[in-house]
């Protein structure tokens, strides 16, 4: 049996432990909150017909006046149901309190930061994206938490960096890690998930497409708060032989009802697959089937269409200006497209929050066949230069989040875990570090928040970001023995003491760039300049007191065993698919960069 969690706090939960009652919110410098006044109490006073003051500048962007009064308007609404929600959490009888909204999480696998026409793609192949971009709010530095696929997972669903969480490995400095089926590892029982956590709210919770936090028993979704899940625990890679590695599965729920490259067939060499329409239409389902029941829900859509090999459906093969990937792009964008149109059709959009990212930075090693674009910055997926670890990133809520916005706010995939709580009206677990910001204020007010953008790759910080200035502790690419093999994470960018092939140490003077002038990481401050020695004191108390407090977890990512591959999961013998697993031989993982 698992342990006692600790519950998250409910924000009218608190109030009443204390005798209290919540009626009152307002925004302080972290983000909404809620504030307790003695029973029979009456709230701060407010003048008659006023709209209340939020604490902290609210600019309207320039030259526009009424798109700030807009601004006030959605966060004022907001405002109103939160207030409703609490009220209506409370037991006291609010007559047609609405339910929190609904989260839709649509996380993209390999998309870059260049891949959406909103940030440049010269092709603009991407309309509804773009739309979506127009009708909402634009993040152009937005980070993952890891430039690879499970650490990165991890920390979205838990707040917190990898390192903390245990999806990392100390077999090699600085080595990137992640859970292909080999892997005993995966996400520990002691971490606290987002679905869980969203269940005190009354949310049902559907994961579709790729887990990747494990694919063992102990590590199923649904173990970690998820109602439903369609999908696979691993990356698409195969076709196996299923004797010295078996295929992987594809679940709905608990149980295995296939597998890649045979039930769900993936043809390498023209790209057609349905994969994409599937997890389309499972998301089209949820949807209706939770609003026709008046459930909140929390939708988390994790497609990996654009994960080397990448395929499309054949009426978006051969469609794209750009080839193979363009065509999976374009398949994407569509079917976000449809997701926001059903939306609108149930009369939800204005209830759901709707937010697109990606998981880490484009596969530059697979493009451009078969990866995307970086736009302007260097290198690419498994490095922790800007092309590895900014992400495209749109958020989306009619009548809350003003039209049109662009927010150059320091925005962190973590970030999703603490503004979903947010949402739900929970406040985040007080027993654990938690690393992500509520972005509730930066979309509803426009509001800018400092705060740190740390860069790991693996056991090791290797930069650090705050403001506009990136300190380099550590560089490198990948082995000299890997680049001569033809293993390049940077094609065509090679910058002289930079994209090191061998690994760098620079914590006694950092490699320090502005990323507003040198977005491309190309001319580092000279050291000697007043500039050099400014941006330092700002970053070095930053990573000090981040390195004294930092209790890393247990690593999940060093050992290996071929035993423990999908040879029998679930469901397996219901279809004639289970397969012998050889001998169990665990052995340390080999990772190579």
């Amino acid at each position: 049996m698992r342990p006692a969690r600790p519950r998250p706090t409910h924000l009218s939960h608190a109030c009443h432990s204390a005798g209290l009652t919540p009626p009152h919110l307002s925004f302080c410098r972290s983000g909404p909150r809620f504030s307790c006044h003695s029973a029979g109490a009456a709230p701060p006073h407010r003048p008659a017909g006023r709209v209340a003051r939020f604490a902290g500048p609210f600019p309207p962007p320039r030259g526009s006046v009424a798109l700030g009064v807009v601004a006030m308007a959605a966060v004022a609404a907001a405002t109103r149901w939160r207030l409703l929600l609490v009220l209506s959490a409370a037991g006291l009888g609010v007559t047609g309190a609405p339910q929190p909204p609904n989260i839709l999480l649509l996380l993209m696998d390999d998309m870059g930061w260049g891949d959406l026409g909103v940030y440049g793609e010269p092709s603009r192949e991407t309309p509804n994206l773009d739309r979506m971009a127009a009708e909402g709010m634009l993040f152009p530095n937005f980070y993952t938490a890891n430039p690879l696929c499970s650490p990165s997972r991890a920390a979205l669903l838990t707040g917190r960096l990898p390192i903390r969480s245990g999806f990392y490995t100390t077999n090699g400095h600085a080595r990137n890690a992640y859970t292909p089926q080999e892997i005993v590892g995966g996400i520990p029982d002691s971490e606290l998930l987002l679905p869980e956590l969203l269940k005190e709210a009354g949310y049902t919770s559907k994961i579709v497409g790729k887990w990747h936090l494990g694919h063992r028993p102990q590590f199923h979704p649904l173990k970690h708060g998820f109602d439903e899940w369609f999908g696979s625990p691993n990356c698409h890679f195969g076709p196996y032989d299923n004797k010295a590695r078996p295929n992987i599965p594809v679940y709905r729920d608990w149980e295995m009802v296939g597998r890649f490259y045979e039930e769900f067939p993936i043809n390498l060499k023209t790209g057609e697959a349905n994969l994409t329409q599937i997890y389309l239409q499972e998301a089209l389902d949820f949807i209706k089937r939770q609003q026709a029941a008046h459930h909140p829900f929390f939708l988390h859509w994790a497609i990996d269409a654009t994960h080397a090999p990448v395929y499309a459906s054949r009426p978006f093969l051969g469609t794209s200006q750009r080839g193979r990937y363009g065509d999976a792009v374009r398949e994407i964008d569509d079917s976000v497209g449809k997701i926001l149109h059903l939306l609108r059709d149930l009369s939800i959009a204005e209830n759901t929050f709707v937010f697109f990212t990606s998981d880490n930075g484009a596969a530059l090693i697979s493009a451009p066949r078969q990866g995307g674009s970086n736009g302007p910055f260097l290198c690419g997926k498994q490095t922790t230069f800007e092309g590895g670890m900014r992400e495209p990133a749109i958020a989306w809520w009619p009548g809350h989040i003003p039209a049109g916005q662009v927010s150059h706010q320091l925005g962190s995939i973590m970030d999703l875990f603490t503004t979903s709580l947010s949402l739900a009206g929970l406040e985040p677990p007080r027993d654990r570090a938690i690393d992500g910001l509520d972005l509730l204020p930066t979309m509803l007010q426009g509001r800018l928040t400092d705060r740190p953008v740390f860069y790991y790759r693996g056991n090791a910080l290797m930069a650090v970001t705050r403001g506009q200035y990136k300190a380099h502790f550590w560089t490198w690419t990948n082995s000299w023995e890997e680049f001569r093999q033809g293993v390049d994470f940077c094609p065509g960018q090679n910058v002289s003491g930079v994209t090191t092939h061998s690994q760098e140490e620079h914590t006694k003077l950092p490699l320090v760039f502005h990323l507003g002038r040198d977005p491309g990481e190309r001319f580092p401050l000279s050291i000697a300049s007043t500039e050099y020695l400014d941006a330092l004191r700002q970053i070095t108390p930053v990573v000090r007191q981040h390195q004294e407090a930092l209790v890393p977890g247990q690593p999940q990512l060093n050992v290996c065993n071929r035993a423990v591959m999908n040879w029998a999961p679930p469901g397996c013998e219901k279809l004639g698919k289970c397969l012998m697993p050889p001998e169990s031989v665990p052995e340390k993982c080999s990772w190579p960069h």
